[in-house]
């Protein structure tokens, strides 16, 4: 069969163009990366909220994963300026950090009063906002806000 003669599909009728498909591509890859140290940052703030200090302990139990996991990455979060530290001491948001966490909060609130207000029952919406929270651009959560009559 000649390549005039085979059928097309969609899929390569349908792509973009290069740059934008590896531009989209590398956003979400650059999003993934981010995901962990937001989370990360999230559970932080609110263990000292609640408890007035965060652990490596309590942080590895409530994200499910290892000690040594969680203390790798905490060792990944004081490189970006986002904790502080020091042995068998507790675990707190640089300024950066909690600004962080800030906006992480802030955008996980905003996907589930979506979520919600399309009629996602409410444990639903919160364990889907723990995924979308981290790669919903800008202009989405804008976009969602309007949705939702509120400002940013």
């Amino acid at each position: 069969m000649t390549a005039a003669a085979r059928p097309r599909s969609v899929a390569t009728s349908a792509m973009p163009a290069e740059p934008t498909q590896a531009s989209r591509f590398g956003k979400a890859r650059s999003a993934r990366s981010a995901t962990q140290l937001e989370d990360y940052v999230e559970l932080i703030a609110d263990l000292i909220a609640v408890h007035g200090e965060a652990r490596a302990t309590d942080v590895a139990k409530r994200l499910g994963v290892t000690h040594p996991t969680a203390i790798k990455t905490v060792a990944r979060l004081k490189r970006e300026g986002l904790v502080t530290s020091r042995p068998y001491r507790g675990i707190f948001l640089t300024e950066a950090g909690a600004a962080l966490a800030e906006r992480v909060r802030a955008r996980h609130r905003l996907i589930v009063d979506l979520l919600r207000a399309v009629g996602v029952p409410a444990e639903a919406a919160e364990a889907d906002a723990e995924g979308m929270e981290h790669h919903a651009s800008e202009a989405t959560l804008a976009a969602f806000a309007r949705f939702l009559g509120r400002h940013r």
